[in-house]
């Protein structure tokens, strides 16, 4: 979207923008949008301000937006402040039980009541929630390749009855991935902020899943914005990782794509959160941005 204040913009140069977006904003009124939130977009805070912007904006024009928060580097400082070394474990931070106390104090307690004061700040309304709430995520304890990783869950339940009675009402939810344990066990979990927002897209039956991310997107040469991928077929994903395109930290975002679009959600995307506004690019503007599964 172009900065409407922008001096150099002409009277023919806003109208042309607004007649572009105008039938994004006719097809995406009353439709649910699920935004999983992190990456830089959360750490730099004029980019957490265009954010939140752009989610306040899409909600006053009446697009249902729940927004899934993570929070790996905040519970990294918080863990460093308290003297407790930070565990990995194939990748996956182990959780004990007293990580878990901080992790359900960084996510519930702090970062997603600072995400809702920031979004009451720009007109919004919001209310913070954690997977906990109603009974919103349930979870199981899982294992990788046989190592034990403590409190760490995978979803096996999402309830969206609180969040479609919130949405109905005109709120944003925000919502921290802290889970309950399944029936009879009273745990908490700490669970992938990534994986539960497919979920919950899926649960919410979510017309569009997007995650802001710190990369462009797919690239075919990681070493040149350029080679961006901009639409990406189901059918293709597993050669794409065969042949390295899609590798590391991005495969499982690609995954959590797939995860949402096999439950039915139509659009699925990875963009870039580093981006000024790139959340309203995305949804209201012919050129798009970062990488679409399809």
């Amino acid at each position: 979207m172009a900065d409407m204040t922008d001096p150099r913009l002409d009277n023919q140069a806003w109208s042309n923008v607004l007649v572009q977006a105008l039938p994004y904003f006719r097809h995406w009124v009353g439709k649910i949008v699920v935004v999983k939130y992190g990456g830089n977009a959360m750490l730099n805070e004029e980019l957490k301000k265009d954010v939140m912007e752009d989610i306040v904006l899409l909600n006053t024009v009446g697009i249902h937006v729940v927004l899934v928060h993570g929070g790996g580097p905040e519970i990294n400082h918080m863990l460093e402040r308290v003297g407790k070394e930070s565990k990995f474990v194939n990748g996956l931070r182990y959780t004990d039980g007293e990580t878990m106390e901080i992790v359900q104090m960084v996510l519930t307690g702090k970062l997603n009541k600072d995400i809702v004061g920031i979004l009451l700040q720009e007109g919004g309304k919001a209310v913070g929630l954690s997977g906990v709430d109603s009974g919103l995520l349930r979870a199981k304890k899982i294992q990788k390749d046989g190592a034990d990783l403590g409190f760490v869950g995978e979803v096996t339940e999402v309830h969206p009855e609180i969040l479609e009675s919130l949405l109905a009402q005109g709120f944003i939810p925000v919502v921290s991935t802290v889970a309950l344990g399944e029936q009879g066990d009273m745990a908490r979990y700490n669970i992938n902020a990534d994986t539960a927002a497919a979920k919950i897209a899926v649960a919410l039956k979510a017309e569009k899943f997007v995650q802001l991310t710190n990369v462009a997107g797919v690239l075919r040469d990681v070493n040149d914005p350029a080679s961006l991928i901009q639409r990406i077929h189901l059918a293709d994903v597993d050669s794409l990782i065969k042949d390295g395109t899609i590798a590391g930290g991005m495969i499982p975002k690609i995954e959590c794509c797939m995860l949402a679009r096999n439950g039915g959600v139509p659009r699925t995307h990875i963009i870039d959160g580093r981006v000024p506004h790139s959340l309203l690019i995305e949804m209201f503007s012919d050129r798009g941005i970062g990488t679409m599964i399809y």
